[in-house]
């Protein structure tokens, strides 16, 4: 017994040994692998850029077409067919309202009776005419007698050029009677229905053309020494997100309203192919300087930690935290001046969270397929 118990303690030793052997290299080998890197798609970054809207003058207004026609009704009748709707489109000459012609009808078939019995009556008067020429030549007839004639040839010649023209006038109600489309375009608003009596002036249809779209809004009058024509124009329009449309001022108008002070102006788009195809969207937007730009970024990509701000930078293959210097802050845009820090080009996160480290090894990946809030790659 006092042998077998020495030899059962050794054997527990080096059993204890071996254990702590065995797990030394587990433990190496998991300090040893490398840490998984943060999958990053084009989404989840944004570049830092260069700016000059922070504190220029403010544009409001709206997106219209400048090719607009207001077609209104220049017969009285009842309207018999509306042969297009809200959003079809339009080709130049295509009937869009017809309205009924009966009793416009009747006047034209008037107006070609009384052409054809002035056309009568002048014929007449010239024959009377010619004849009283030959007798007044052989002294049958007096001086006198040849002025009459000639009298009621003109005043015959007087009443046929009057039923011509309201022959034509009459033709022209007659026309009139169908609304057809001025020019190519989209019908944007209609106002009126089938049945509907319709008095001369009133307002029928909207035609718009969705290629001639631009930028009417208004400036504070106070700001007017800061515009020039063919200064860049940035602006947002309300149904387009935060998307920026890009254009040059146009229009000055050389006076202020009376009642708001503001200035009517007009920008067209750099990229009309671009342009938003609805007529009356809100917009706002800013005229560029050149001479105070900046580095801008958004609001989304700063982080903020007591009186410290600072984004993650893309270096190469790691995320760098960097600390930054700001400036203004454009409240419109949600952007904010970079004075230190970055530099413009840069790719930083886009809305990062708070659990980055410094250094973190990348990976970028194509588009849909990265994680804004640092989901990492499969192990």
């Amino acid at each position: 017994m006092t042998r077998a118990t020495p030899i059962l303690a050794v054997l527990t030793l080096a059993l204890a040994l071996a254990a702590c052997k065995g797990g030394k290299p587990d433990e190496a080998q998991a300090a040893a692998k490398p840490a998984a890197p943060l999958l990053l798609a084009p989404e989840d970054l944004r570049q830092v850029g260069q700016s000059g809207l922070i504190g220029a003058p403010v544009i409001t207004g709206a997106i219209q077409p400048a090719r607009r026609a207001d077609l209104r009704a220049e017969v009285a009748a009842v309207v018999l067919q509306v042969a297009k709707d809200n959003g079809e489109r339009v080709r130049t000459g295509d009937l869009i309202i017809r309205l009924d012609p009966t009793a416009i009808r009747d006047s034209l078939t008037s107006a070609e009776e009384a052409l054809r019995a002035a056309q009568q009556s002048f014929e007449q008067t010239e024959r009377v005419l010619a004849r009283q020429r030959t007798l007044n030549q052989q002294g049958m007839i007096s001086m006198q007698g040849l002025e009459d004639a000639e009298v009621r040839r003109n005043a015959a010649q007087s009443e046929l050029a009057a039923a011509k023209a309201r022959l034509v006038t009459a033709r022209q109600q007659v026309s009139r009677t169908e609304v057809r489309a001025p020019f190519d375009g989209v019908v944007s608003e209609r106002k009126i229905s089938v049945g509907d009596t319709v008095q001369v002036g009133r307002e029928l249809i909207k035609v718009i053309d969705p290629a001639s779209m631009r930028f009417e809004g208004q400036v504070s009058a106070d700001r007017l020494s800061e515009l020039k024509l063919g200064q860049p124009v940035s602006f947002r329009v309300n149904g387009f997100g935060d998307a920026d449309f890009r254009g040059k001022l146009a229009r000055i108008d050389a006076a202020a309203n009376a009642t708001t002070r503001q200035v009517e102006l007009i920008a067209e788009f750099d990229d009309r192919s671009k342009a938003p195809q609805v007529s009356g969207l809100y917009a706002e937007g800013r005229v560029e300087n050149t001479e105070r730009k900046a580095l801008v970024l958004a609001e989304g990509s700063i982080q903020r930690q007591g009186d410290v701000a600072y984004v993650w930078k893309l270096a190469g293959n790691q995320l760098k935290k960097v600390s930054v210097t700001l400036g203004d802050r454009d409240e419109r845009r949600g952007e904010v001046v970079i004075l230190s820090g970055l530099a413009q080009g840069e790719d930083v996160l886009r809305n990062p969270t708070g659990n980055l480290t410094d250094g973190a090894p990348i990976q970028r990946v194509k588009a849909g397929s990265g994680a804004a809030s640092a989901v990492t790659a499969a192990k």
